[in-house]
């Protein structure tokens, strides 16, 4: 059963007002592209420009025709070739990108060993000069003449006439 207004005239359905650009059309339904979620909308634009950089060929097409030709198993080994061909190197770049990679995280690593190393070393030299310095300053207390100044190293990494002292 419908509702019916009670004054007894017809029913009015407004309608919705139609956008500035929906103008030019004449569509009962406009279309409004979809909302994306962040990694969706990330996820929809590898898609396309995989979509788009990845050609698409098909080559050696079998006829709709019933039956298969003399020389279709050639081509069906050729092909096959072809592909293991594309797999295999595609497993070898794997296995470089994967070597390359284990490679530089075991370089970063001694790198980051070796400059551990050097800053400790680099600490003890200069803990060495300084206690050094201090044993000077003691035994030139008593003298007249005050210790000459050497030049500090700022960076320690220098060993020179270090083992001559």
């Amino acid at each position: 059963m419908m509702n019916r207004p009670k004054d007894g005239g017809n029913l009015q359905v407004v309608a919705a007002e139609k956008p500035k650009h929906a103008a030019e059309s004449n569509a009962i339904v406009e279309y409004t592209p979809p909302v994306y979620k962040e990694e969706e909308e990330d996820l929809e634009i590898k898609l396309r420009r995989i979509i788009d950089n990845v050609p698409v060929r098909v080559s050696n097409t079998s006829g709709s025709s019933a039956g298969s030709g003399s020389g279709d198993f050639h081509q069906y080994r050729q092909m096959r070739r072809k592909e293991q061909d594309r797999l295999a190197r595609m497993d070898a770049d794997y296995q470089i990108k994967k070597e390359v990679a284990e490679f530089n995280m075991r370089r970063e690593e001694r790198l980051k060993a070796a400059e551990e190393r050097t800053a400790k070393k680099r600490a003890k030299r200069q803990k060495k000069r300084q206690r050094k310095k201090e044993k000077k300053i003691k035994v030139n207390s008593g003298a007249e003449e005050p210790p000459k100044e050497e030049s500090s190293d700022d960076e320690g990494d220098s060993d020179i006439g270090e083992a001559e002292e």
